[in-house]
């Protein structure tokens, strides 16, 4: 495999990592159990800092490293995650991003990289034990006690003590444990050491110096070989090596384990290879790493075991392996195959042509009257419409993870601004075109950082107003009515209509005196250069923003609304229609030109002269409802005269109904949207075009906006056409 495209691979997982626990970090303080989040902290930092370790990144090896250890000091509450420490990972997380981006782009290490590195070290330090990063030290496979043969007592326990110095001192007789061992079975090799004896004046006989190595046939299991020593197994060093007839059980024991998520530790437990007291001795040993040089030398729990003859290598090894078993299936799980985006889109592009074009052969098998090419085409059509749906839905995300960003926005900014703000996320999971995605996050961030600078008050004002300390700002996602809805809504003080009005005359918007609703007075900060705020800040106050977030709205073929209570909060509401590539459509006819309607938005068709309440105010009542009506043909200046028997469709965008009158209903239709042209682009009333399987244009209607013009009765845009367009003819 090419190194560079697994390099690449280890950039992706990284960032995603990363992500993963900004995303953690940001969640902790008001998570009331937080031992997962730490936990998946802990894991993200080490797999980074292991991937880095294959590829030789240094930097982000010793820098990882070290915020490993304090994660661990915190996962094992040495230390507490306060918001300082939070804020100090932040940082480090933000760091070891920077050093990903430098890998990705081929920059070494550099002076300043260095010195963030040095600085955020520097910081970390207080918070471990001692001082300096931490390097690994490589295992070590302890050698077999001498005099080891292919047969004899290395098919028995073999037992390698060292009595502690107080053993005699209390009471304790050393040889009283061999004869111990000798009922539980036959002792076939026994050594004496006493390599710690002194001599001469230096000698103390209360003092033990014993040391034996022993060899042990028996069929005991090693709790209860362990359990003899347990009244000198604090102050003496007691190591078991099970005979090879052991190692080869514990081996097939754990291969024969069900494959969950464990620590190493936990599997040598339960395949009775150590005791749990074996792996809290190698835990306490794992802390208690001394420092050597200013280096912290953290070895991993299977090292210690094997280092220290508790367990032999092959069972470590067959314990790992079972580990990776479960990460390798637990991976296969979740398998998730990565495209370029840009292969995505040609995707859609090419899907797109494939419904025109099935639009076309269907039109063909129409007119020609064959019955089993008429079978052919409606067969290949439905299977057109499912690579449709599917290729769509390989482009829709989820906007969990735009929001998600926000929260360490508002955290940075609101502790900037010296405010409280809880920032509340929900419908994460609704799913979006990941070009609608994409487009939206600049609007958004427009928004929020507005809410928080201008929405939200300062502490002084909120309690005046006898409101909590912390303000809220909340980000929800929903579908409704065929497009998607997202709210960003606070509690802060509010929109003053009155000082927004007094700005819009002084800046010659509207004229003095002009009697505008509330809705109208709103919308004026959507006006190019308008604010209302006293100062320039570095979030805002210089007019760019609000009419940047309405243009880039528009481009996605949505609408936005506001909703303001002077004091009590605003809630800016965003509706996107849910793509931007294909859409089921419903098609209509006026006079010899074809338009198609969202067929998400379409509730009924009917005809007009049943239903007609007003001609002169263009009204129908639907079962009592009044709506109010546009007829297309007056809209865009179709030559001739009506039908006798006019048909209306009902649309509904959002709250708001409304009726369309058209000529004649022609039908479903599967709908490609081609971009109008810039000549085009400010055109109300149409969205788009599309290609009709006859192959002529069809021009996609603007429901949001056609319902914008029937619901305004006084600008007389209902009598006014909206614009000249050549029709279209089907």
């Amino acid at each position: 495999m090419d190194l560079d495209k697994v390099k690449q691979t280890f950039i992706l997982e990284a960032r995603e990592l990363l992500a993963a626990m900004e995303e953690a970090l940001l969640g902790i303080e008001e998570d009331l159990n937080p031992g997962e989040s730490i936990n998946a902290m802990f894991r993200a930092v080490h797999t980074i800092k292991g991937s880095a370790g294959l590829f030789g990144l240094d930097p982000i090896v010793r820098f990882s490293h070290t915020v490993e250890s304090v994660m661990d000091r915190v996962r094992s509450k040495q230390i507490s995650l306060d918001p300082t420490l939070v804020s100090l990972l932040l940082e480090c997380h933000d760091h070891l991003a920077s050093l990903i981006t430098s890998t990705q782009e081929g920059v070494e290490e550099t002076p300043e990289s260095h010195e963030g590195s040095q600085r955020l070290l520097n910081q970390l330090i207080p918070y471990l034990e001692g001082n300096g990063v931490i390097e690994s030290t490589p295992v070590r496979v302890a050698a077999q006690p001498s005099g080891a043969s292919e047969g004899g007592w290395n098919e028995c326990w073999h037992l390698s003590i060292r009595f502690g110095p107080d053993v005699l001192r209390n009471g304790m007789d050393p040889l009283s444990f061999v004869r111990y061992l000798g009922t539980l079975g036959k002792i076939v090799h026994l050594a004496s050491v006493v390599e710690k004896l002194p001599r001469g004046e230096d000698y103390d006989p209360e003092t033990c110096y014993l040391g034996i190595e022993l060899d042990l046939d028996t069929d005991a299991d090693r709790q209860t070989i362990e359990d003899v020593f347990e009244f000198v197994r604090e102050d003496s060093e007691i190591r078991l090596l099970p005979p090879h007839s052991k190692v080869e059980e514990y081996i097939a024991f754990i291969r024969a384990m069900p494959e969950d998520e464990r620590f190493l530790g936990e599997i040598l437990v339960a395949g009775g290879c150590i005791t749990t007291k074996d792996l809290e001795e190698a835990l306490r040993t794992q802390k208690a790493e001394t420092l050597e040089d200013g280096v912290i030398h953290g070895r991993l729990i299977g090292t210690i075991l094997i280092e220290d003859q508790a367990v032999p290598p092959p069972v470590v090894a067959a314990a790992l392996d079972k580990q990776k078993k479960f990460q390798d299936r637990q991976a296969q799980e979740m398998k998730v195959v990565k495209v370029q985006a840009d292969k995505l889109d040609r995707l859609v592009d090419l899907v797109g042509e494939l419904v025109i074009a099935g639009a076309s052969a269907n039109a063909m098998a129409v007119q020609v009257h064959e019955p089993r090419l008429l079978e052919a085409t409606t067969i290949v059509n439905k299977l057109v419409e499912e690579i449709r749906d599917n290729a769509l839905s390989l482009r829709m995300v989820q906007i969990g993870d735009t929001f998600n960003r926000f929260r360490r926005i508002v955290r940075d900014v609101s502790q900037e601004m010296g405010k409280s703000i809880e920032l509340e996320l929900h419908g994460g999971d609704t799913e979006l075109d990941k070009t609608i995605v994409e487009k939206l996050s600049d609007p958004l961030m427009h928004i929020v950082r507005n809410a928080i600078d201008h929405g939200i008050e300062s502490l002084e004002v909120r309690r005046a107003r006898g409101k909590p300390d912390t303000g809220s700002l909340s980000l929800n996602a929903f579908h409704d009515s065929g497009s998607i809805v997202i709210e960003v809504a606070d509690d802060g003080g509010g929109l003053n209509k009155a000082k927004i009005l007094k700005k819009a005359v002084e800046r010659g918007i509207i004229r003095e005196g002009a009697e505008l609703s509330d809705a109208e007075i709103t919308s004026l900060i959507f006006e190019p250069g308008f604010s209302t705020a006293e100062a320039i800040t570095k979030l805002s106050g210089r007019g760019v923003g609000m009419d940047v977030v309405r243009q880039n709205i528009d481009e996605l073929r949505g609408s936005i609304e506001l909703e303001s209570y002077e004091e009590a909060g605003t809630t800016l509401r965003i509706r996107l229609p849910l793509t931007l590539a294909i859409i089921d459509g419903f098609r209509v006819g006026i006079g010899t030109a074809s338009y198609v309607l969202p067929l998400d938005l379409v509730i009924e068709c009917l005809d007009l002269g049943p239903f007609l309440e007003s001609e002169e105010n263009h009204l129908i009542n639907l079962r009592g409802e009044v709506l109010p009506f546009l007829r297309l043909r007056e809209i865009f200046r179709m030559p001739g005269e009506p039908p006798t028997r006019e048909r209306v469709v009902v649309v509904q965008y959002g709250e708001t109904r409304a009726g369309l009158v058209v000529d004649r209903l022609m039908g479903e239709f599967q709908t490609v949207i081609k971009p109008l042209g810039n000549l085009f682009k400010q055109v109300r009333g149409v969205g788009g075009s599309t290609i009709l399987g006859s192959g002529e244009v069809a021009l996609i209607l603007d429901v949001p906006q056609l319902i914008q013009l029937a619901s305004e009765p006084s600008s007389g845009l209902r009598r006014r056409p909206a614009t000249h367009l050549p029709p279209t003819h089907s």
